[in-house]
């Protein structure tokens, strides 16, 4: 051995024992070695190293003594089943799988689905017999269609462009740039015909879609489109991508849709726009006449209505006082034909009376003769009678 104790004489000299050597002389002396000497270290008795040839074959003789067959020869038959079901069941445990609370597992056969199963621990047949789709149900996917977004020197987006696919058809024959964007998510309820039943789902999902959009576009006339039925069309357009998945079973639920722009091409949004002020004006103008209108013909109306009152009261006036005057002649004539002559002495009378009861006069009574006499003073009853009132106003004011 390349470690064989080299004594020397009596144990009590300092010989060295091994490439350590002997650490203590005389009675004390302990053996040599890395770990000491002594009996209680891994070397052998008298301080000799441990043979590392040794322990290696001892170590092998007592695997063949646990092995079936014995330290004599090669494995048994009764060895090759024990290793063989070994390996089945290590194989079988590969089959174990945890699913995320944010997916659901779908087992699969030799390539055909079998089941699928909720979170948590679960087992199938592990591969290459069987295999374990894990898609996530809850995550909420959003498709941009229309337009695409341009990232900026910080790289932020920012800014929408218009592509090809955005440039669509209206109902009266005018063209639209039209943006929305669609979010979808995997059926928690069928995700086996998502994972089976479509190939590429993003690019169905958005053909689906844009076809959708197309024909609800093409349904409206444009104004109504840039204007009032934006909501009425994300309605229409999800409920159809929706049932045209579901004709496909694709196993896609639409969660939301929302147009992100409906205007008129790049190229003529000006002259657009200015149709679209003119159209304003129209409707400004139109609704100014209308409120004139509205004010002047029930003004009109109510002048004319007056007229016509006022008509209706002159000749209702009118014949009322005819009638009188027809039957006070007719009074009159009845008092006349009973008595003339003092039927006429009256109307003179009354007639003076009329005509000079107003009036400043003076009376010359002619049958006086010559002698100029003939001058009859008289009382002005009537202007005593204007100043009569005086003293009563003036006693009326004193308080």
């Amino acid at each position: 051995m390349p470690w064989s104790n080299q004594s020397g004489g009596g144990g009590s000299g300092g010989g060295s024992g091994g490439p350590w050597g002997n650490r203590g002389a005389g009675g004390g002396g302990n053996g040599g070695g890395p770990w000491g000497g002594g009996g209680g270290g891994p070397s052998g008795p008298g301080g000799v190293p441990p043979d590392l040839e040794a322990i290696l074959r001892k170590g092998q003789d007592r695997l063949k003594n646990i092995m079936p067959g014995g330290a004599g020869g090669g494995l048994s038959g009764k060895g090759i089943v024990l290793i063989g079901l070994l390996a089945v069941f290590g194989w079988l445990a590969t089959g174990f799988f945890t699913v995320r609370p944010d997916e659901i597992g779908i087992k699969t056969v030799f390539g055909r689905y079998t089941t699928k199963t909720g979170p948590g621990l679960d087992w199938n047949w592990p591969g290459p017999i069987g295999s374990v789709i894990k898609p996530r149900v809850t995550q909420i996917n959003r498709m941009e269609i229309g337009s695409a977004l341009v990232v900026n020197q910080r790289g932020q987006q920012v800014q929408r462009v218009g592509s090809e696919d955005s440039l669509m058809l209206t109902g009266d024959g005018n063209i639209v740039d039209v943006a929305f964007q669609v979010q979808w998510q995997i059926d928690p309820a069928r995700p086996e015909n998502f994972v089976f039943n479509i190939q590429n789902p993003e690019s169905n999902i958005r053909a689906v879609a844009e076809s959708s959009m197309r024909e609800a576009i093409g349904r409206r006339a444009i104004q109504p489109i840039l204007t009032t039925d934006r909501v009425p069309i994300e309605t229409e357009v999800r409920n159809l991508v929706q049932d045209t998945l579901n004709s496909y079973n694709a196993g896609v639920l639409i969660t939301g849709l929302q147009m992100l722009k409906a205007d008129p091409p790049a190229q003529v949004i000006e002259a657009f726009r200015d149709v679209q002020a003119a159209q304003q004006d129209q409707s400004r103008l139109r609704n100014e006449a209308e409120t004139y209108a509205s004010r002047v013909v029930p003004e009109a109306r109510g002048q004319a209505a007056r007229l016509v009152q006022e008509a209706e009261a002159y000749r209702e006036r009118s014949v009322a006082e005819a009638t009188g005057q027809a039957s006070r002649f007719s009074q009159i004539y009845e008092q006349y034909r009973l008595a003339p002559a003092v039927t006429r002495e009256r109307l003179f009378l009354e007639t003076m009376e009329r005509v000079f009861g107003g009036m400043d006069k003076v009376i010359i009574d002619q049958s006086a003769g010559g002698n100029g006499n003939g001058v009859v003073p008289f009382l002005p009853l009537d202007q005593l009678q204007r100043r009569a009132p005086a003293p009563n106003q003036t006693r009326g004011t004193t308080p």
